[in-house]
């Protein structure tokens, strides 16, 4: 036998010996990891479960014993009840106008206030940002009062603006979140396009905004999420059943005579399939966004 056959044959039989040996490693290795999200997967995806279920039972099926996600008979008829009960439709258009100009001044002016705070050199930068975080520091029931007053003295209760125009300032947290993003962008390409004529309007709109689509669409879907949700401040400022949100339509379902589950749970399903809707959407840039990853 050729002395380079003796040489190849062993180095063959290694090869196949060790195929199954890294195959087993990497199964060892992650198995477990894939085990545990699962797991966490589960945990967070159960009280859905629960809810969609529930939402196509009988009322005689929803608190059996022993619980089940199963049903003998499911029906559409808690849908049925659930559009019935109040004026879905109406409700819907006023969650979404809310919400969607909500999303628009925070996209229209965090931006600008990060941008500024992290790129643009100017005399009281910082303490003014020390200022937006210490507003972070204060619980919501706090300021609650004072504000509420300040727009009922200027006559904005029973409206949408006390919904809306803070969003036109700006929230703290995504000034925060946009500033941090802003300062992971080189000085030197913001420098080059400066030195190339353009205005500080120009590289911000140009340059700055492409660069930070992972962190806009972050803030818009936190912002949709949350407006389209909340439920305090409309029920504070809204008085006209007219300008309600389908948040306060929810709460009609309960009353002195107890709680009609299956047309909640069945508008509860109807509410959430938007924000499930935003979210597949945007997902990828979502999680780009949350890592806050920059330029590489």
């Amino acid at each position: 036998m050729p002395e380079t056959d003796r040489v190849a044959t062993p180095m063959v039989s290694v090869r196949v010996r060790g195929w199954p040996t890294r195959l087993l490693l990497n199964v060892r290795r992650f198995v477990p990891r894939y085990a545990v999200l699962a797991v966490v997967v589960g945990l967070y995806l159960f009280p859905f479960a629960v809810v969609l279920s529930t939402s196509f039972k009988p009322p005689k099926e929803i608190f059996s014993i022993p619980p089940s996600l199963g049903s003998d008979q499911w029906t559409l008829a808690n849908y049925q009840e659930a559009l019935s009960a109040m004026p879905f439709g109406r409700y819907l258009f006023n969650t979404a106008l809310i919400a969607g100009l909500s999303v628009a001044g925070e996209l229209l002016v965090a931006p600008l206030i990060a941008y500024s705070l992290a790129k643009i050199p100017w005399r009281g930068r910082d303490v003014l940002f020390l200022l937006i975080l210490a507003t972070m520091m204060l619980p919501p029931q706090v300021t609650m009062i004072p504000i509420y007053i300040l727009w009922a003295r200027a006559g904005l209760v029973g409206t949408y603006l006390p919904l809306i125009v803070p969003h036109f300032f700006g929230l703290a947290f995504f000034i925060f979140m946009l500033r941090q993003f802003f300062r992971g962008i080189p000085d030197d390409l913001l420098d080059a396009a400066r030195v190339e004529g353009a205005s500080e309007l120009r590289v911000y709109w140009h340059i700055v905004l492409p660069l930070a689509k992972p962190a806009l669409v972050t803030v818009a879907i936190f912002t949709f999420v949350w407006s389209w949700t909340d439920f305090l401040l409309p029920l504070i400022y809204l008085n006209d059943p007219e300008q309600y949100t389908l948040s306060i339509g929810l709460y009609g379902f309960f009353s002195e005579h107890g709680v009609e589950w299956g047309a909640l749970m069945a508008a509860s399903v109807l509410m959430s399939l938007p924000l499930i809707l935003i979210f597949l959407v945007g997902q990828r840039q979502f999680i780009r966004g949350i890592s806050l990853t920059g330029i590489k």
